[in-house]
C-alpha cells in the first residue's frame, strides 16, 4: 500500500551522519583537551582547599580543647581551694566557675570565628574569587548591624570586659546604681542581683555606669554608743575593752573580725548625752553582723557596769526628777482667775436693756 506523499519525509529532514559524527569527535577532543590542560590546576586546587579545610578544622579542635582543659583546671583549683580555711572568704567556687565558663564561652567563640573565618576567606582566595567586594559588603553589612544592635553590643562588651576584670561575681553584694543586692548570676549582657527585700533584679551591663563592690577587701563595723555626758571616759573606755576582748576570743567572731575593736573617742558632745564611736576591721560582707553583736555586748556590759545609756531614764530617776522639781507639776496661772482682769471683763455676759422695748 503506498503512503501518501503528505506523510514522506522530506530530502532536507534527513540528518547528514557523516557531520554528526564528525562534531561530536571534535566536542569530545575540545572537553578531553581541556581537561588535560586544567586537571592539574583543579587538582591543585583541590587539594589546597582539602588542605586548608583540614588544618582549620584540626586547629580549631585543638584550640577548644586546650581552653576546655584551661577552664576544668580553674574549677579544680577553685574546688580544691574551698575545702581549706580561706576557701569560703577569698574563693567562691560558684562564682569562679560562673566566671570561668564565661571566659572560656568568649574565647572558644572569638578563636572560632578566627578560624573559620579565615579559612573561609583562603578557600575563597583559592578559588580566585575577588575579595574585595565581599569584604566591602561585609563591611557596610556590620556597620548596619552595629547601628542596630548597639545596645546589645554594648550589653556584650561590658560583659566581657566585667568578667575579664573580675568586677564582681557570684555572692558579691554590690551596688549598681540603678540597684543594689547580692549578685545570684553574671551573664555578658544581664546581670541578676538578688535584693535585700528577696526580689530580683535584671540589669544590663551596659546600664551599669558605676559598681560598689562590698564584698571586696574588707568592712568596717561602726558602732556609735551614747552616754550621759557624767560618765567617766575611761571607765567607758574600760568596759568596751572587755567586750573587745571577750568578742575577738569567741566563734564565730574571731574569724570575722580582722583587727581590733577600738575606741575612736567621742564623737559628738552636747548638754544632754555624748556619743563614742566604737569602730573594728571586719570580713568583708559581715560588717553589720559585727555591730549587732557589739550593740548587744556593750548593752549588757554598760547596764552590768551601772552606765546608762541615753535613750530613756528608769523609773528611780522620773521620781528624783519630780522631787527636785515641785513646780513642775503645777499648773501656770490663768489670767481668768482675777475676776477684775479684761480677759474676765470680756466673758461677764451683756445684761438685757431696762428701758420699754419698741414692738410693732
Amino acid at each position: 500500500m503506498p503512503w501518501p506523499a503528505a506523510l514522506l519525509p522530506l530530502a532536507t529532514d534527513v540528518p547528514d551522519a557523516p557531520a554528526s559524527v564528525k562534531e561530536a569527535q571534535e566536542s569530545v577532543t575540545e572537553a578531553a583537551s581541556f581537561i588535560e590542560q586544567n586537571w592539574a590546576t583543579w587538582l591543585s586546587i583541590g587539594l589546597r582547599i582539602l588542605l586548608i579545610v583540614v588544618i582549620a578544622a584540626a586547629l580549631r579542635s585543638v584550640v577548644r580543647k586546650a581552653l576546655t582543659k584551661l577552664i576544668n583546671r580553674m574549677n579544680t583549683s577553685a574546688e580544691a581551694v574551698e575545702g581549706t580555711a580561706l576557701g569560703g572568704l577569698l574563693v567562691n567556687a560558684e562564682r569562679r566557675r560562673q566566671r570561668s565558663e564565661a571566659i572560656g564561652s568568649v574565647l572558644r567563640s572569638v578563636a572560632s570565628f578566627l578560624i573559620l573565618g579565615t579559612a573561609a576567606l583562603m578557600v575563597l582566595a583559592a578559588l580566585k574569587i575577588d575579595l574585595a567586594p565581599l569584604l566591602a559588603s561585609a563591611g557596610v553589612a556590620g556597620v548596619a548591624i552595629g547601628f542596630g544592635a548597639r545596645n546589645l553590643v554594648t550589653d556584650f562588651l561590658s560583659g566581657v570586659f566585667m568578667i575579664m576584670e573580675d568586677q564582681y561575681g557570684v555572692g558579691d553584694k554590690i551596688d549598681a546604681g540603678v540597684a543594689s543586692g547580692e549578685v545570684i548570676e553574671v551573664g555578658l549582657r544581664v546581670t541578676k542581683l538578688r535584693g535585700d527585700n528577696g526580689e530580683i533584679w535584671y540589669v544590663r551591663n551596659g546600664e551599669i555606669k558605676r559598681i560598689g563592690n562590698l564584698s571586696q577587701g574588707w568592712a568596717t563595723a561602726t558602732v556609735d554608743v551614747q552616754v550621759k555626758p557624767t560618765e567617766s571616759l575611761t571607765r567607758i573606755r574600760e568596759v568596751v575593752q572587755e567586750v573587745a576582748d571577750t568578742l575577738v576570743k569567741e566563734s564565730p567572731w574571731d574569724e570575722r573580725l580582722w583587727g581590733p575593736v577600738e575606741v575612736l573617742g567621742l564623737d559628738e558632745v552636747l548638754l544632754a548625752s555624748m556619743t563614742v564611736k566604737v569602730s573594728a576591721k571586719t570580713m568583708p560582707g559581715k560588717q553589720f553582723a559585727v555591730e549587732r553583736e557589739l550593740r548587744w555586748r556593750i548593752k549588757e556590759a554598760f547596764d552590768a557596769a551601772g552606765i546608762r545609756i541615753i535613750g530613756g531614764l528608769p523609773a528611780g530617776d522620773d521620781e528624783e526628777a519630780a522631787a527636785a522639781d515641785p513646780a513642775a507639776a503645777v499648773a501656770p496661772p490663768s489670767a481668768l482667775a482675777n475676776p477684775t482682769s479684761p480677759q474676765s471683763l470680756a466673758t461677764v455676759p451683756i445684761p438685757p436693756p431696762n428701758g420699754p422695748r419698741i414692738t410693732k
